[in-house]
């Protein structure tokens, strides 16, 4: 019972995926991309990872998507005229894309021991607890037994620049919206 379940919340999630990125319309796109979501949800649970599910259904479905939403009708004001130049303008995104893409590997090893004794002068190896004196504290409430402390410690610890970049970029996303609205207004 519980393959069958998973593989129709699988189907459902590559259909809705398939959907959301075939629609012209950026609004139904994005409710496709929220039908997605909540059939990863479904697999969560049935993975018995109901936190996980919860935070998905209640960041990304809910939260992440209200933005994307709002962002989407910012710039959908009825105008017809794209915003792209031309050959400059993709050379630009091209370049900017390569130098972030060049940033993301070089980051991508990168732990916090390297970092502490890249900064620390006075040590051969450094400790990241001695120079972050504060981790020792989030090192000690992170148990991994705690099914909280277990997830923050992974989110961050070992995806924490992932986690900021997001936050980055939909940052960048929304004023980028409201500039571009502004200026149609």
């Amino acid at each position: 019972m519980t393959a069958a379940v998973f593989y129709l919340l699988g189907a459902s999630a590559i259909a809705s995926a398939l959907l959301c990125i075939t629609r012209k319309n950026p609004v139904s796109s994005a409710l496709w991309l929220v039908s997605t979501m909540f059939a990863l949800a479904g697999i969560y649970v049935l993975l018995h990872a109901q936190f996980i599910a919860v935070f998905q259904v209640l960041v990304y479905a809910g939260a992440v998507m209200v933005l994307f939403l709002f962002v989407i009708m910012l710039l959908n004001l009825g105008r017809e005229a794209s915003d792209v130049r031309g050959k400059p303008a993709w050379a630009l995104a091209a370049a900017v894309m390569v130098i972030l893409g060049a940033q993301f590997f070089a980051v991508w090893h990168y732990t916090p021991a390297q970092m502490a004794s890249e900064q620390h002068s006075g040590a051969a190896v450094a400790d990241p607890l001695a120079f972050f004196p504060n981790n020792a504290l989030a090192a000690e409430a992170a148990r991994p037994d705690d099914a909280f402390g277990a997830l923050s410690a992974s989110l961050f610890q070992n995806y924490l620049v992932p986690f900021e970049i997001t936050s980055v970029l939909l940052l960048v996303a929304a004023i980028g919206a409201v500039v571009l609205a502004k200026r149609r207004i």
